[in-house]
């Protein structure tokens, strides 16, 4: 038997339809809006913040975009350094901005997934509180040996290491640093133990792997192509989905690796363009495709390859979301067993 349909239900009926037809009405505005930004944007400079001092990695890199950014979309890119505290000063500016597209910040992959993945107290979550713009750059490290070492290859290292228990340590660039966090997971897959020795930059660590203080060492690519093609280190294999072209004889890890774990050490580090969360779809897209123009450019590639020694990518932001998730978890994995003393 039918519930009677009296003239209190009937007002309660066209409440509710009310409030569906005002969130609709809602939705379809803020839709609206979103494309009308779009459509406008930008119309005023653009800021793109960078963590680390000037002539740095991603600042270098940060104003070459920016010189053929002003081109694609008609209007000035700014460059602005907040430099310090592992990019948590860029970071906190950047959150505490509007989600409209007119502030980025160009990360480095220790502030989106190592950093993140290891440590606990960091006042972002990098997959909740950013909006995911773009995938700039892939920048590739060189694993190398003292050239006394009796190894010619990351297989010949690995049983060189396994034969040689509590005898074999390595560089990198400080506790906490991706040199140092990369050889962790390394040697997570690689199932061997080695000493860590900390320096305070680079260079300092590539130098204790020449003079044979230290036998192995993870550095980025700039750092250790002289060097190797100087026969002060050996280089047994590369972070890149390619060989690079300084080092041709030199395998991937991809090639070299004998596991899937270390097949998968396919970058030092990343850089990538986020916003702070919300940014509209439409905006986000509309600088997804700017910066994929300009990192296709021919002399933009050339410039990327041959002076910065990084790996330009063009990607969509959905891909680059995927590609943190991943090494967002990779790291999380790393997090479980690598203990970081300041």
């Amino acid at each position: 038997m039918g519930r009677a349909f009296n003239k209190e239900t009937s007002v309660s009926w066209n409440s509710i339809c009310g409030r569906v037809a005002a969130c609709a009405l809602l939705g379809m505005v803020a839709l609206w809006m979103g494309q009308a930004h779009a459509q406008d944007f930008p119309s005023r400079p653009i800021k793109i913040l960078i963590g680390f001092a000037p002539g740095g990695g991603s600042d270098l890199i940060a104003r070459l975009y920016a010189q053929h950014l002003r081109q694609e979309l008609n209007t000035p890119v700014i460059v602005e350094n907040k430099a310090g505290a592992s990019e948590l000063q860029a970071v906190r500016a950047l959150i505490a901005s509007p989600p409209d597209g007119y502030t980025l910040w160009l990360a480095a992959g220790g502030a989106l997934s190592i950093g993140p993945g290891i440590r606990k107290d960091l006042p972002y979550e990098p997959l909740t509180s950013l909006s995911h713009v773009a995938m700039v750059a892939t920048a590739p490290g060189v694993f190398y040996v003292n050239p006394a070492l009796p190894v010619r290859s990351v297989s010949d290292f690995v049983a060189y290491a396994q034969a040689n228990p509590g005898k074999v340590n390595f560089s990198s660039s400080g506790v906490g640093s991706g040199s140092h966090l990369q050889v962790e997971y390394f040697m997570q897959g690689a199932g061997i133990k080695m000493t860590h020795i900390p320096y305070k930059s680079s260079p300092e660590a590539a130098q204790s792997v020449v003079s044979g203080e230290v036998q192995f060492g993870l550095a980025p690519a700039q750092t250790a192509i002289p060097l190797a093609n100087d026969g002060r280190v050996r280089a047994i294999a590369v972070t890149n989905t390619r060989r690079l072209p300084a080092l041709p004889n030199v395998p991937t890890m991809a090639e070299a690796g004998s596991n899937a774990a270390l097949k998968s050490m396919d970058g030092f580090s990343y850089y990538a363009l986020v916003g702070p969360a919300n940014m509209p779809s439409a905006v986000i897209q509309k600088i997804n495709q700017a910066f994929n123009k300009v990192g296709a450019m021919p002399e933009v590639v050339e410039h990327m390859r041959d002076r910065f020694s990084v790996e330009p990518v063009t990607t969509t932001p959905a891909a680059f979301r995927e590609y943190l998730e991943k090494d967002l978890m990779k790291w999380k994995e790393v997090g479980k067993t690598v203990k970081i003393d300041g």
